[in-house]
């Protein structure tokens, strides 16, 4: 079809298109006419949220109160956050997207002004939990974290450490294992994680019909995983060529394993001038974690193959024997630190 701008003015039909393209891509983000085009980069895996009903369902999943840090990755265009700070949480988001990044330091920007969102510009799997500053929030105070979008030499603009913390996010897809890993092994672990992730995935987490992964054990070795609600393609903009699912990670904790290696000083003494040495805590009921992952790595390098033959450089004739033909998809949580008492 064509169409004139002005008297004798021929515009190409391409022009029409892209121009019309423009503009409803502007409108399904929801910006105005003053903010500059933003539109979901699929490198990053940004698919944006538009359901109001599974806004509300994640954030009911959360159990948030007024006094929760909630850890928000990727807030895309601030769907999520509004839910969130309608909470009256203490809100960090991290965005790694520059564009995003202003488009949501202008939408929430009186947020921000009263300290009730902290916007970090950053790559998730680069930012430093273990480097924040808390004078944004009350409680034990560490260095402040290096980050863009934040002013290093003023004294106002502090990252807070975050303590005991929640993570509730749409996460891009493309590093959904990057992530549960990142924070799952965290030092300073999340005590409950809500996450939009891909339908798939959230039914290998779970692994209702028997068949564990190292995904799978990776995740029940650290926390509780329950599937909340699943999440059609079309309620993303743009929509994902798979269907998505909210998986909640409960009780967050290293209770499987021995607790972390302690120093202690050559000859009994505490003095901080004395040649120390790290050695074990060693807990009845727990294993050695570094071991565990190691023997479980093993014990799924080769699936196809029988766990005695996985694992016989590990354990000893009759435990191997003890496997009989097992593999390593069989094995529940409890079966690999059984297992693992063996060896340590």
């Amino acid at each position: 079809m064509k169409k004139y701008f002005g008297k004798n003015k021929k515009v190409p039909n391409s022009a029409i298109a892209k121009k019309d393209t423009f503009f409803r891509a502007k409108k399904s983000l929801g910006l105005k006419t003053d903010y500059s085009f933003v539109r979901a980069k699929k490198a990053l895996g940004q698919n944006f949220l538009k359901s109001i009903p599974a806004l509300n369902k994640i954030v009911e999943a959360g159990e948030i109160f007024t006094e929760d840090i909630i850890l928000e990755i990727g807030p895309g265009k601030g769907a999520l956050t509004k839910q969130l700070l309608a909470n009256s949480c203490q809100l960090i988001a991290v965005e790694k997207d520059r564009e995003l990044f202003d488009f949501l330091q202008n939408k929430f920007s009186e947020e921000i002004k009263n300290k009730k969102l902290i916007l970090i510009k950053e790559d998730i799997l680069k930012f430093d939990i273990q480097k924040m500053d808390c004078k944004f929030f009350s409680g034990p105070r560490v260095a402040p974290i290096k980050s863009e979008g934040l002013n290093q030499t003023s004294s106002k603009n502090f990252i807070p450490f975050l303590g005991n913390y929640k993570i509730i996010a749409n996460i891009p897809y493309n590093i959904t294992g990057a992530i549960l890993k990142k924070f799952l092994t965290e030092k300073n672990q999340p005590s409950m994680m809500i996450l939009m992730i891909q339908k798939e995935v959230a039914k290998r987490i779970i692994a209702k019909d028997g068949k564990e992964s190292i995904l799978s054990i990776s995740v029940k070795a650290y926390g509780e995983p329950k599937i909340i609600m699943k999440v059609p393609a079309q309620y993303f903009s743009p929509a994902p060529k798979v269907d998505s699912a909210v998986i909640a990670i409960k009780n967050i904790s290293r209770k499987n394993f021995n607790s972390p290696l302690e120093e202690y000083p050559l000859g009994g003494g505490r003095n901080a001038s004395t040649p120390s040495r790290k050695r074990a805590t060693p807990q009845e009921g727990k294993v050695n974690e570094k071991l565990f992952w190691e023997i479980v790595h093993a014990g799924f390098a080769h699936k196809r193959k029988k766990l005695s033959s996985n694992l016989k450089k590990y354990i000893g004739k009759a435990s191997v024997d003890s496997l009989g033909n097992k593999r390593a998809e069989e094995l529940t949580l409890k079966d690999w630190i059984d297992l693992v008492k063996m060896v340590q």
